[in-house]
């Protein structure tokens, strides 16, 4: 969900709406090979911070600064740096998420997909891509391109803390028989075609992006971006944190500079 929804169609924020308002539901996924499953939201789109695991906690606390959360959904991550006494401003292509952001403080959010973040957002020193929204850039060609913009909106010492889930630990039949069609396709094996359904309400279908950890190192190189650590380093979902290319090269031109010095 990239470009701005209507909001007769938003379904992944009427979802947030009805969940935020006590009425019980259910995130319903559907793939484009016919595949429908339940996802562990909407629940999880209001957890907090005590109630995240710890590697969470730990990718989501390197925010400093002036903070861009995108595909803010409810508002949970946003909410907490907000709380921290960070400058929050937080996007997503959904009204109603955004509606519902506002009703719980988010002081800043606006409804905004990921392909319209430019100039006009100001500058900032920490993206945050948490929820797996890695996924958002939808492919890798675009997720280069993006990677690319995001350097001019940003300090020099930024950083983009993206999470993302490892499409390759399954073991699953449907899953393993998808990453093959999507290679006879030119596509990546964890690039899902998917839509969201809730109740009477079927949403648009969306390109959503899964990589390894390799994979994600392999999309950043050569973007400006680095990849300097992952969190945590084994398992399913992960975040990957990416400080600037040339920064990194500063820190250890200084670095060697100072072993010289002392050397000398």
């Amino acid at each position: 969900m990239t470009g701005r929804i209507r909001r007769d169609g938003d379904v992944f924020g009427r979802l947030i709406r009805d969940f935020h308002a006590g009425i019980p539901c259910r995130e319903i996924i559907e793939r484009d090979d016919g595949l429908i499953d339940v996802s562990s939201g909407p629940a999880a789109y209001f957890t907090e911070y005590a109630d995240w695991p710890e590697e969470e906690r730990r990718a989501v606390d390197l925010a400093r600064g002036r903070v861009l959360d995108i595909g803010c959904g409810a508002g949970r991550h946003a909410l907490y740096l907000q709380g921290r006494g960070l400058d929050v401003v937080g996007i997503d292509a959904s009204p109603l998420a955004v509606e519902t952001c506002r009703e719980r403080g988010l002081r800043d959010a606006r409804v905004l997909g990921i392909t319209r973040v430019g100039p006009g957002l100001g500058r900032f020193d920490t993206i945050l891509m948490m929820g797996s929204n890695f996924g958002l850039f939808g492919s890798r060609t675009r997720a280069r391109w993006l990677l690319g913009r995001f350097r001019s909106i940003t300090s020099e010492d930024a950083v983009v803390i993206a999470e993302s889930a490892d499409p390759y630990r399954t073991t699953r039949p449907a899953h393993l028989a998808y990453h093959e069609r999507n290679l006879a396709r030119g596509r990546m094996p964890g690039q899902l075609r998917i839509r969201v359904r809730h109740g009477a309400f079927i949403g648009e279908w969306f390109d959503y992006l899964k990589v390894s950890r390799e994979e994600m190192t392999e999309i950043v190189e050569g973007t400006g971006w680095r990849v300097t650590e992952f969190l945590p380093r084994t398992g399913v979902v992960y975040a990957g944190i990416l400080e600037k290319a040339a920064r990194i090269l500063s820190v250890r031109r200084s670095r060697s500079e100072e072993v010289d010095l002392h050397e000398g």
